[in-house]
């Protein structure tokens, strides 16, 4: 294969891994964005959302659609009551005890579900026939497909939420402003759940494809792609919904590009790579913008 096809190729690879990047790091950017929390217990939420999609498929023999929904739901409210249970208490403690909090959340996720599930990993159902389609010298196979196709809904959805709908303008009240959003008459409190809900749900998503695509999952999984998906968030620009998107697909890019040129051994290293890169000579991200805070 030239070099100019096994380069596209990458790039079809790395756009799909890049979509559930982009999904994850939705939810970070967009609690962040709100209530300026790292929710570190995010990759987690991702992981209960692939073991609640495999049940749904292997248990309740619903097909993909179905049970995408079905985790997106209740994954959303389990992000609500985690909200509810371990970030509100503290929403006006120091920062440093919100980000413990969202660490030890995030323990707790991993070995509860580790004792429910088994440490064991599964192998995710079989959702759709291995169909390869053609297009002259390139390949894409029907789970990258139904990641694009999937991913692409969401996001116009989530865009359709924020910008249309009165929960979106009430959310951009509450991350603008929170203190005048709540003269002005909106519940910042149910705002705050609605956004994790939803952060939640897209996270949900990402994992159920994740178990798709590589047709295995473990209660330990949602380490890496939650540290990644945090990378493409701060890439994007953290609290700019475009910025995790382009992060993510950015990300998942380079990763592919790395494992195909140069060595996957390398493909971890150049995502952090980046977010050191980023830090140092860009840290208000692709999309985001300085602000400064008053002392």
């Amino acid at each position: 294969m030239e070099f100019t096809e096994q380069f596209v190729q990458q790039l079809i690879n790395g756009i799909s891994l890049g979509s559930i990047y982009a999904l994850i790091a939705l939810g970070y950017t967009m609690v962040y964005g709100i209530i300026k929390l790292i929710n570190f217990a995010h990759g987690d939420i991702y992981m209960v959302g692939a073991y609640i999609g495999f049940f749904a498929i292997s248990v309740a023999h619903l097909s993909i659609v179905p049970a995408l929904i079905v985790s997106m739901v209740v994954t959303g409210i389990l992000g609500m009551l985690v909200e509810k249970l371990a970030y509100k208490p503290l929403r006006n403690a120091p920062r440093i005890s919100i980000l413990i909090t969202a660490i030890g959340v995030s323990f707790f996720l991993e070995y509860v579900s580790m004792y429910f599930v088994t440490p064991q990993p599964r192998t995710f159902p079989n959702v759709m026939e291995s169909t390869a389609y053609q297009l002259g010298a390139f390949v894409i196979n029907g789970q990258q497909l139904l990641i694009f196709v999937i991913t692409c809904i969401l996001m116009v959805l989530l865009t359709y939420i924020v910008q249309y709908t009165k929960v979106g303008k009430a959310m951009r009240a509450v991350s603008f402003d929170t203190e005048t959003a709540q003269l002005m008459g909106i519940d910042a409190n149910r705002i705050i759940s609605v956004t994790f809900g939803i952060g939640s749900a897209l996270a949900a998503a990402g994992g159920v494809l994740v178990g798709v695509y590589y047709n295995s999952i473990d209660p330990l999984m949602g380490i890496m792609p939650g540290l990644k998906a945090f990378v493409a968030a701060v890439l994007g620009g953290i609290g700019s919904i475009p910025g995790a998107m382009a992060g993510g697909v950015i990300l998942g890019v380079i990763e592919a590009l790395v494992s195909g040129f140069i060595s996957s051994t390398f493909r971890d290293a150049a995502a952090f790579g980046i977010l050191i890169l980023v830090l140092l000579f860009k840290p208000s991200g692709l999309f985001g913008k300085n602000t400064r805070e008053k002392v």
